[in-house]
């Protein structure tokens, strides 16, 4: 009995302490480049390339105030900070209504609607790249941040319709039928009752679109030309010279543009966990 208790300890600990490297490991994959910019942000182009891994000297701040200063950096943030926050606003609005809609009232057509956010998962908007340029330069929205939040909008949709629907069918119907017998209307329901349960996963739907938007290169590539109104990933290119490259620069102008969805998750962290567990702990 005594052995069967030590083995089954030494399995448990045993698969404890793998998944503990694992884990470890991965942290290290993930976190390698990410510190390799940053100290190349405090590096020269030959200490780049000299001692890639090595602690630089945070004193040197050069290519810092070189892309704060000399650049168009501040230009890129801002037209990112407006194309994400106000692509981001549309898709948890919309979608929140949407994904409530479908999980809460039954009507004919809500398992079809359903399937069609759903299908914009399976279907690659850069495929369609084409048509969709035809469109918007149709719409006269070539040059605009509009042509970016409206596609962006399209593309976050589906997965914010699927994550907030999931989750708003988990809830019990008990909460709407006591505010319904209390007198209030559908809109307060949602408001009041709804929205702060829905906080969890809609923060889930933030970081899902909040990343790829930000980081997005093709769609700016594509539609906007006018060099007020590129978004950060497009105008870090123009710190990459035709016969040469300043990376100490290109690196700092990286490691800045990481800094606001770094704090954003951080901030953002404990809903983030508690999202992901709601769906256990009910």
């Amino acid at each position: 009995m005594r052995k069967g208790i030590d083995r089954g300890s030494f399995r448990t600990y045993g698969w404890d302490g793998l998944i503990k490297i694992l884990l470890i490991g991965n942290s290290i994959v993930m976190l390698t480049p990410i510190v390799i910019m940053f100290f190349s942000a405090f590096k020269t182009n030959a200490q780049i390339f000299q001692s890639p891994f090595s602690i630089p000297d945070f004193t040197n701040v050069k290519s810092l105030l070189r892309v704060w200063n000399e650049t168009d950096f501040l230009l890129y943030m801002s037209n990112s900070l407006i194309v994400t926050a106000s692509s981001i606003a549309l898709i948890l609005i919309l979608g929140t209504m949407a994904a409530y809609a479908i999980a809460r009232y039954e009507f004919r057509g809500s398992g079809f609607i359903l399937l069609f956010f759903l299908a914009g998962l399976t279907l690659p908007l850069k495929l369609a790249i084409i048509p969709l340029f035809i469109q918007m330069r149709d719409f006269g929205l070539i040059d605009s941040r509009l042509s970016l939040i409206f596609i962006y909008v399209a593309t976050g949709l589906p997965t914010t319709v699927f994550i907030l629907t999931g989750f708003i069918r988990s809830l019990p119907n008990e909460l709407e039928d006591a505010a319904r017998m209390d007198g209030a209307n559908e809109a307060r329901i949602m408001w009041s009752i709804m929205l702060p349960l829905v906080r969890p996963a809609m923060v889930i739907a933030a970081i899902q679109n909040v990343v790829p938007i930000w980081n997005d290169f093709f769609f700016p590539l594509i539609f906007i030309q006018n060099n007020n109104l590129k978004t950060l990933p497009q105008g870090l290119t123009a710190f990459m010279g035709e016969f040469g490259t300043d990376w100490g620069v290109l690196f700092s102008g990286l490691t800045l543009s990481a800094l606001p969805i770094i704090i954003l998750y951080i901030a953002l962290s404990r809903q983030f966990i508690n999202g992901m567990t709601a769906g256990a702990i009910k």
